[in-house]
């Protein structure tokens, strides 16, 4: 009898830890629970320690709130001028509503993903290879409106659609490596040929500067050399000035001393300068021709 009451004690104590453990549940940080009762959804958990009624209530699912990365399978695409591309993208989103995308959609991976394929095998199928290659943006943008549109039914933000890798054919690659090829030597011998005009212009301007610094050299000494004679001209013009007043008022002293010998008129100096001066004057008009020449008659 006192086994049994132990049995039963004991089934009741593991029942109770059952269901106790059944009844507190722990919510992370950025996830939300989803509770159902009987199967049908009841609510949302937040975050947290929670407490659910066992047996009749259960927790359905976590979802994830956090930017998640889906990884596009990589798919065959043709583009418009029959050029058959390998198109590999990535889709950035995270879950706004967590019981839309539980009860919304059966699985949201597989719906995105072929949603993403669909939409992009359209999208490079409206273009060139040569628009495919050169208008990743714009193939990004427009993936990205279109899936965030589709899927905001599904509780879904699409954040960001990047394209990864555009592969054309081996054939069409190696003829893009040669064209690239043949575009950086024309693009390095342009170069070269630039860097040589250049070269030549700056040689060419500065033989100019220098001609010109020559002849600005020699220009100023011309000036410089015009003004010392020009001054020398000068002092010349004003000795020669000097001189012949100089001479002028002597011979004219000569002349009326002479004219005063000859009419026997007495002089009457002031002083022995004078005398002295006088008598030069009479020497050197003794010296001149006509004086001569009248002494002689």
């Amino acid at each position: 009898m006192a086994v049994g009451i132990i049995v039963v004690i004991v089934i009741l104590v593991v029942l109770f830890v059952v269901t106790l453990a059944k009844s507190i549940t722990i919510i992370h940080q950025a996830e939300k629970g989803l509770i159902e009762r009987f199967g049908r959804y009841k609510e949302t958990l937040e975050p947290g320690l929670r407490f659910i009624i066992p047996f009749i209530d259960s927790l359905a699912g976590r979802i994830d709130l956090r930017e998640t990365v889906l990884d596009i399978e990589p798919q065959a695409v043709i583009t418009k001028d029959n050029v058959g591309v390998t198109v590999d993208a990535v889709v950035y989103y995270y879950v706004t509503d967590a019981k839309a995308v539980r009860y919304e959609v059966a699985n949201f991976f597989v719906a995105v993903s072929k949603l993403a394929q669909t939409n992009l095998r359209n999208l490079v199928g409206d273009m060139t290879l040569d628009e495919t290659l050169a208008s990743r943006e714009r193939i990004n943008s427009s993936l990205r409106l279109t899936l965030d549109e589709a899927t905001d039914k599904w509780g879904v933000k699409v954040t960001r659609v990047e394209v990864k890798a555009i592969e054309p054919p081996k054939d069409i690659t190696d003829a893009m490596s040669k064209q690239m090829k043949a575009e950086r030597e024309k693009r390095a011998t342009i170069l070269e040929a630039e860097a040589y005009r250049q070269k030549q212009i700056l040689t060419a301007e500065g033989d100019k500067q220098n001609a010109i610094l020559v002849a600005e050299g020699q220009r100023q000494s011309a000036i410089l050399r015009a003004e010392g004679e020009a001054k020398a001209i000068e002092n010349v013009s004003v000795a020669a000035e000097k001189f012949f007043i100089g001479n002028a008022q002597l011979l004219k002293q000569l002349e009326v001393t002479q004219a005063s010998l000859e009419n026997n008129t007495k002089l009457i100096m002031s002083d022995q300068s004078r005398l002295i001066n006088v008598l030069g004057l009479t020497e050197a008009l003794s010296q001149m021709p006509g004086a001569a020449k009248k002494k002689m008659e």
